[in-house]
């Protein structure tokens, strides 16, 4: 492997919900580092499949599965896609997630439950079909994507912060479990975002602004963030969680 210009050349990575903004981002960081990429959308294919051409146009080669991740079967339909595709997988992004914007005593259970399967159950159903693999292969890098509502609180995301709380928890066992077969497990948690689903108000001081950079971050800096913890150099890094905020959050 080439730990210089290309550092994660001959690597096979999967990315949920990559069909748009940081897990787009995240793909085409990956390919510029050598990886060949498997995307993954719910339902936008369109979105999954646009994304697996640009990560083409980086040099690298992708594949698309489209589908319900709540479904074990279909974690392992998302694996299998890689391994029929690559032959190998050593990097997971659980990237693919639901919001809400509730207030506590109007939220439905269904709806409740809906986000902890999605946010929760999901990404240990890939982990759960991933894992063997990435320890068959030699090493493995997962990296899970969180929620500052989980650290900081926010008024009408009570499910969202649930859900993304028990991610840090499932991030930490993950990394104690996997460590023997040479697999990490982080967390990076965004602050403020400039995405297509999330439209920004704009960048303002800081006095005025949730964060001390005084703007909203992008969808490529906490993508260089995840695609670091996926580094070969990376490799005494597990069990953390990794703040991209502006120093909205100090903790």
């Amino acid at each position: 492997m080439d730990t210089m210009g290309r550092p994660l050349d001959g690597a096979v990575a999967i990315v949920t919900g990559s069909a748009m903004n940081i897990g787009r981002e995240t793909c085409l960081q990956l390919a510029r580092m050598g990886a060949n990429v498997v995307t993954h959308a719910a339902a936008n294919r369109s979105g999954a499949e646009e994304t697996a051409g640009l990560v083409r146009a980086e040099g690298a080669e992708a594949a698309t599965w489209v589908g319900d991740l709540t479904d074990p079967a279909g974690a392992r339909t998302l694996v299998q896609t890689a391994l029929e595709a690559f032959g190998t997988l050593n990097i997971l992004v659980n990237n693919a997630a639901i919001r809400g914007n509730d207030a506590l005593v109007d939220i439905p259970l269904e709806k409740f439950q809906s986000i902890m399967r999605t946010n929760v159950e999901a990404p240990v159903l890939c982990a759960q079909a991933a894992a063997p693999h990435m320890a068959a292969s030699g090493w493995g890098r997962i990296v899970n994507i969180g929620g500052l509502s989980a650290h900081r609180g926010s008024k009408g995301r009570v499910h969202v912060a649930a859900s993304k709380m028990a991610m840090v928890g499932v991030t930490r066992a993950l990394a104690t479990e996997l460590a023997d077969d040479n697999v990490t497990s982080n967390i990076v948690v965004p602050g403020m975002i400039d995405t297509v689903r999330g439209a920004s108000a704009g960048a303002s001081p800081h006095g005025g602004h949730p964060n001390l950079l005084g703007r909203h971050g992008t969808a490529a800096e906490v993508a260089h963030v995840v695609v670091c913890l996926c580094h070969p150099n990376a490799a005494y890094t597990t069990g953390q969680t990794i703040h991209v905020n502006g120093g909205g959050y100090l903790g």
